[in-house]
C-alpha cells in the first residue's frame, strides 16, 4: 500500500505541475485551482508513504519521476523539444532512482 500512495502522490504531482504552464502566472482560476489542490494531495499522499518508506527512497523516486514525467509532457502536450544532452540528464535521474532504491534494500 505505500507505494501505492507514492504513485499516487506523483501523479497528483506531475498533474499539478503540468497545470502551472495552464494558469498562465496563475492568472487563470481553475488551472491554478488545480495546482493547489493536486500539490496538496500529493504532499498528503508522500507524508502517508513515508510512513513506511524511507525519506531518502520515496522523495528521490518522487521527485525523479514527477521530471521525467513532466518532461515527457511537456514534449508531448506543449510542443517542447529537448536536446540529447536534455534526455541525457532525464535518464541520469532515472539511474540515480534506480541504484537509490537498490542501495537501499540492503
Amino acid at each position: 500500500m505505500p507505494y501505492v500512495l507514492l504513485a499516487l502522490a506523483i501523479i497528483s504531482e506531475v498533474c499539478a505541475t503540468s497545470c502551472l504552464k495552464l494558469t498562465e502566472g496563475f492568472s487563470r482560476l481553475w488551472p491554478s485551482v488545480g495546482v493547489a489542490i493536486g500539490y496538496i494531495l500529493s504532499f498528503v499522499l508522500l507524508g502517508r508513504a513515508l510512513k513506511h518508506i524511507p525519506v531518502s527512497v520515496a522523495y528521490a523516486v518522487w521527485s525523479g519521476a514527477g521530471t521525467a514525467a513532466v518532461a515527457g509532457i511537456g514534449v508531448v502536450a506543449f510542443g517542447e523539444s529537448l536536446g540529447r544532452w536534455q534526455w541525457l540528464g532525464i535518464a541520469l535521474v532515472i539511474a540515480g532512482v534506480i541504484v537509490l532504491n537498490l542501495r537501499s534494500s540492503h
